[in-house]
């Protein structure tokens, strides 16, 4: 018996009934059963109910709910996604730093798993320039490439794509495993029929990050009135 269930809802009842009737009154447990298992149900409800109206303790849809409250469409749950991991990227984007380049680069790290390479044309930190000292991370032909007092407010990003782990146990047309099976592509099995797998594979199996996604999340923390040339890379 835990607080709340129906078994302490009927204890609880039959406490305030008064001492008409013996201990084994079996009509009468049934009758007050039913009333205690609705008190169990509201009771059990309200704590339900409680819970989502903080994102802390929000839960299932609810949790969706308060995302789209803050974001609209810029943050979804991602397919398969539990409640306490899409929580952590409430709160995340909820308190990111914004329109700065530690904000970008901290956000597409956290998104890909991989950090961006940025290029401002008026960072002399990202250009090099002459005269800095021999040996330095600064000069000609030491630190890359040239800038360019032409172009304000723009930079150029490189976004890594999170490396794939594609679908497991099933493998490209006709791949061939060790000792010459199949490492479980169509038309073969994985480890030669009648063992191991074979199907035909959709991108719905492979479901991840896309293009759309991170450049949703680069625009939503650059700076006002820039521009941020975006190449996404494998």
């Amino acid at each position: 018996m835990s607080t709340g269930d129906t078994t302490d809802m009927l204890g609880r009842v039959k406490a305030l009934m008064p001492r008409w009737f013996s201990d084994s009154a079996p009509v009468l447990d049934a009758l007050l059963s039913g009333l205690a298992y609705a008190k169990s149900f509201i009771y059990q409800l309200l704590g339900y109910a409680k819970l989502q109206t903080r994102i802390k303790t929000a839960t299932d849809g609810w949790l969706d709910i308060m995302a789209a409250d803050f974001f609209g469409t810029a943050l979804r749950r991602q397919a398969g996604q539990t409640d306490a991991s899409f929580r952590s990227r409430i709160f995340s984007n909820m308190f990111r730093e914004r329109a700065t380049r530690n904000g970008l680069i901290t956000l597409l790290t956290d998104l890909t798993g991989r950090a961006p390479q940025l290029y401002e044309l008026q960072r002399a930190l990202d250009t090099g320039c002459y005269g800095q000292g021999f040996g330095s991370n600064s000069g000609y032909g030491v630190a890359g490439r040239y800038g360019s007092m032409l172009l304000p407010f723009q930079a150029f990003v490189t976004v890594y794509r999170p490396a794939g782990t594609g679908i497991p146990l099933v493998t490209g047309y006709y791949s061939l495993g060790a000792g010459g099976y199949g490492a479980g592509g169509y038309g073969l099995t994985a480890l030669g029929a009648p063992y191991g797998y074979a199907e035909y594979a959709s991108l719905v199996m492979a479901q991840g990050l896309t293009d759309a996604d991170i450049y949703g999340a680069i625009d939503s923390v650059k700076p006002a009135g820039t521009i941020l040339w975006t190449s996404i890379l494998n």
